[in-house]
């Protein structure tokens, strides 16, 4: 079986908590490498890292708040300016096209009429079965987080392997299917206890571990609460950087 790596390019909040990036997920395997989610400060995270951003094809979005989407036209951009020739595919909420092309032009106007030097397509995920984008099958099931458009937690299929993220979202029985047989699931764990609207707690999260069969766990998208306490945590917490093979 061929080997299917995520890294965390982005592992932090909206607000940048302890200097990490913004949410961002670098799966790579045998037939590209894609983003799921792509936060503004993406394009940062993923030359840090070193990677060619022109290489990444396709991009999966869970959900249209800027720390998930944000870092799109950035990343279009880029591969404007610097020469990019491969196609890239964004994946995400109904509405994702309209959403990306006002974030152009709010942040570089006249930006959203540029005939681009590559191909950039559209395809909207929606509730039932997989879709086919690139090398992978995307399974979207919807959660609780308000963002003008469907939120969807997400289950990637690469290479026999099984991803599942729960992007942004309050404890929904919708992750325990996600979950469902998965070689990972990263979970968000916003906070430590405290209970924030429309976002998980690592203490809701130890609940209903039991309920999660998955072969390995990992929070994410942790806020100033959770990053104090994670030593106390019972479950691996993301670093920025970090690689996991699937």
């Amino acid at each position: 079986m061929s080997q299917v790596l995520l890294r965390f390019l982005g592992s932090g909040d909206a607000f940048g908590s302890d200097g990490r990036f913004q949410t961002c997920l670098h799966l790579a395997g045998p037939e590209g490498s894609l983003l799921v989610d792509c936060g503004a400060s993406s394009l940062i995270a993923i030359k840090r890292e070193g990677l060619d951003p022109s290489e990444i094809g396709w991009v999966l979005l869970t959900h249209l708040h800027g720390d998930h989407f944000g870092g799109v036209p950035f990343l279009i951009l880029d591969g404007h300016f610097g020469g990019r020739t491969v196609p890239l595919l964004l994946a995400g909420p109904p509405g994702v096209r309209e959403r990306v092309e006002a974030a152009l032009e709010v942040l570089f106007p006249g930006s959203s009429a540029i005939r681009w030097r590559f191909p950039v397509t559209y395809v909207e995920l929606a509730e039932g079965p997989a879709h086919a984008v690139g090398p992978v099958r995307v399974t979207a099931f919807p959660v609780e987080h308000p963002s003008g458009a469907p939120a969807y937690a997400l289950r990637v299929e690469y290479a026999g392997r099984v991803l599942a993220y729960s992007g942004d979202t309050a404890w929904t029985e919708r992750l325990v299917e996600v979950a469902r047989g998965a070689d990972l699931f990263v979970c968000e764990a916003y906070t430590f206890e405290k209970s924030v609207p429309y976002h998980v707690s690592y203490r809701t999260l130890r609940e209903h571990r039991g309920r999660l069969a998955c072969r390995r766990l990992i929070v994410t998208h942790m806020g100033p609460e959770m990053l104090r306490r994670a030593q106390e945590a019972e479950v691996e917490c993301a670093a920025d950087g970090q690689i996991v093979p699937l």
